[in-house]
């Protein structure tokens, strides 16, 4: 299944992922395959479920703080960060204009 260059161009700018070699956009194409399996499910007359376990009493718990003041020790985590906050997501690239696009993309 060939993704054309719009359609990569606007999953890229929603995931903020750089598609811009052809590993990437070949193992885009694959998902799309894997997902495409789904199609061949008979669904006619299965209605939509508010929640896979509709069929349990979900039960609230109490809000109860137990733990905290440990923000030095989460943010020792953070691949990046600016005062006291995640830089989020990490990696963030500045994407290509759709005309600056690759010669690879061209047969999509």
């Amino acid at each position: 299944q060939n993704v054309s260059v719009e359609v990569l161009d606007h999953l890229e700018h929603l995931a903020l992922v750089d598609f811009r070699d052809s590993e990437g956009v070949e193992r885009l194409q694959k998902a799309i395959q894997f997902a495409d399996q789904l199609h061949e499910v008979n669904t006619d007359g299965v209605e939509p479920m508010d929640s896979v376990l509709e069929d349990r009493c979900l039960y609230l718990r109490e809000d109860d703080v137990t733990e905290g003041n440990c923000t030095k020790e989460l943010l020792e985590n953070a691949r990046e960060k600016v005062e006291e906050y995640f830089v989020a997501p990490p990696g963030n690239i500045p994407l290509p204009k759709l005309e600056e696009r690759d010669t690879f993309l061209q047969g999509s």
